[in-house]
Parts: C-alpha cells; structure tokens; sequence
C-alpha cells in the first residue's frame, strides 16, 4: 500500500477539488490552524484556484470557524458543526486543565463570572477583537496576565459560548458561538463519533486507530466507537504489521507513475504531518528535528517531494513579491523548476509574483 500517495491524493493536495474553502474544510472533517496566515494556504492548496480572499470571505461568511475542538488546539471548522466537534473532547480537554486554572487563580466561580461577562458583552454585537475581550476580564477585577486571558478564552471556547470571527489585521476576534454559527446540527455522542471517524478517514486515510484518536483527542476506546460506527463505509487494511482504515475498498496497489516528481510546498502545522501519531511514513525520523526545532510544537513549512518530506520553507514580502527560500535535507537542485513552480502556485494563493528569477535553495 502506497501510503504517502493515498494521502497526498484523500487530502486533496495532489487533486485539488474545484470546491470553496467552506468544502475543503468540510471534507478534511477539521483543519490545524494555529497559524492563521498557514491555515489558509492550507485549504488554499486544496481548493483548486483559491485565493486567500476567497478563504477570508468563508469565514466572514459564517461558512467556517476558527476555534479549539481536536485536543483543544486551534483548527478551522465548518460552523454548522463547531459545537458538536467541541463537544465530543470538552469534558476530557476541560478535565485535562484544571490543575492550570488552579494555578492561575481561575476558580470555577471566577470561570462562570468571565462566561457570563462574555455573554452579555458579545449579544447581538458581532466579532470583538482580542485586546478588548481581555479589558473586559481586567475591568471586572480578573487579571489577564500571565496567560490568564488566553485560557479564559480557552474555556469559554471549550464549552461552546465563543468562537473566533473574521480577523482584524493581526488581532483575533471573538464571537458567540450561537450567533457566529447558528443553526448547527445537534447530534448524539454516538453518531457524532461516526461521523467525524468516516470524515477522518475519508481525507485521511490510510490511517490506524491511534492516529485517529491522537487527532481527535479522543480515548483509543472512542477512537474505536466512531471507527466501528462508520463501519459501513470504511475498510481496514492491513500493512506492515498495523490495520489502517480506508473509505471504500482496499486502495488499488500502485505499479508506478510516469512522468516527473511531484514537489508540493505545504504551510506549517499542515494535516498532512499533524494528521497523524505516526508520521515515519512520511518525515524519517532524522529529519523531525528540523521539521520542530526545539521540539516545541511549532511545525515549519514542508517541501513534500513524491511524498516525503524533503526540506522546510519560508517566505518573506519584498517589492509587491513574495520570496521564498528552500532549506533542503538532500540535494534538490535537479527539482528547481518544479519547486518554482509549486512556489508559484503558493504566489498565485496570495495574488503576488514570485520575487527574483525563482526560489532560492540554500544548504
């Protein structure tokens, strides 16, 4: 089984969908997005001829969100479902961070106190920016210093009052939930679980069961639920000693490809590394340092070559261009037109050319 390929193909990055961003978002069930400016590119080079406006326009038009369902970290979300995504890892996320908020002096009665103030603050008045919901925390004698801002937003995330709305230059903004993705579908924990499994997979796959519930944030136990919920339109595979799930049938074995390499430049914190628990099918283990330097959690653009992550990325503004500089982890020198023009495409997403006479790859 050709894993990388399968991939590159169910993400939708070697075949990119003449669908909207709101479709892209929907198929890939949700969609990292701690970097903003990365989150767009993300379903950018998924959504054939996209632009970031036509992304901006998605979230201005209600169609997705910006929130922190998935291990309580920032994704992008189809709105009408924002809630019941949340809410299928709140009480673990919730649970999981309660020692933190002891520690900041965030009691469950001050918690219930800055929900009420976000409640009343945010009715019927549309995306407040960042800086403003935190003077309403320090106005009502809570101090958000010292990261006590950003996990009261967390929590009031969490439990499904608040989302993120439409940007305000760099500054986030904030909405309620209820007014900024109305009308959303109610669902049963069990169904919901079957219904992000089939999601999951559908994109994802080929992928096992601890690559599932390490994205969701889920049990291993409600990994299996929603994977045996969906039974009726997943398969597992076997290969290489593990079971990975597939939508349909068993993926038809690959006898070889014709024609050049395939060389893709992805955004950082993209799916198709943070996907998955395990990710030597893609990234050799040698190479994952400098992919996370530090190991903090802060994952670099990728260049994907025939599937493999090949070297890191990054770009920078200059004269009306955007310039991009390749960090390779071997020789790509033979590949240079075919990283200007996976460059190019990226150039294309931000309605800007590529500056000079292409990318620069340095050593």
């Amino acid at each position: 089984m050709d894993i990388p390929r399968s991939r590159l193909t169910n993400q939708r990055i070697a075949a990119p969908e003449p669908g909207g961003p709101a479709d892209v978002v929907r198929w890939m069930g949700a969609t990292q997005a701690q970097d903003a400016a990365q989150a767009a590119w993300a379903v950018g080079l998924r959504s054939a001829g996209a632009t970031v406006g036509d992304v901006e326009r998605a979230i201005a038009d209600r169609e997705i969100v910006r929130t922190w369902p998935m291990r309580g970290t920032l994704h992008l979300v189809p709105a009408g479902d924002a809630r019941w995504m949340v809410g299928l890892s709140e009480a673990r996320m919730i649970a999981s961070t309660r020692r933190r908020r002891e520690q900041l002096g965030l009691d469950d009665a001050t918690m219930t106190r800055c929900l009420r103030l976000f409640a009343s603050a945010l009715s019927g008045g549309g995306p407040m920016p960042r800086s403003r919901m935190l003077r309403l925390l320090a106005d009502a004698g809570v101090d958000p210093g010292g990261q006590r801002g950003y996990h009261v937003l967390w929590y009031a995330a969490q439990v499904g009052l608040i989302c993120q709305g439409p940007r305000e230059g760099a500054e986030d903004t904030f909405a309620l939930l209820d007014e900024w993705g109305p009308g959303g579908e109610t669902l049963s924990r069990e169904v919901a679980l079957a219904t992000l499994a089939g999601r999951y997979v559908a994109s994802h796959g080929p992928a096992t069961v601890h690559d599932f519930a390490w994205w969701a944030g889920l049990t291993v136990g409600d990994a299996r639920l929603g994977l045996d919920g969906a039974q009726g339109m997943l398969t597992s595979v076997p290969s290489g000693g593990k079971s990975y799930w597939v939508a349909g049938g068993p993926p038809v074995p690959e006898l070889g490809r014709a024609g050049l390499p395939e060389v893709y430049l992805l955004p950082g914190f993209d799916e198709y590394l943070l996907g998955y628990r395990d990710r030597d099918a893609v990234l050799n283990p040698a190479h994952a340092r400098r992919v996370v330097p530090g190991a903090n959690g802060v994952f670099f653009p990728t260049v994907i070559v025939d599937g493999q992550v090949a070297g890191t990325w990054k770009r920078r503004f200059t004269g009306g261009a955007v310039e991009i500089t390749v960090s390779p982890f071997g020789n790509l020198d033979a590949l240079g037109d075919l990283i200007d023009g996976a460059a190019r495409s990226f150039g294309a997403f931000l309605g800007l050319p590529l500056a000079g006479s292409g990318v620069t790859i340095v050593e």
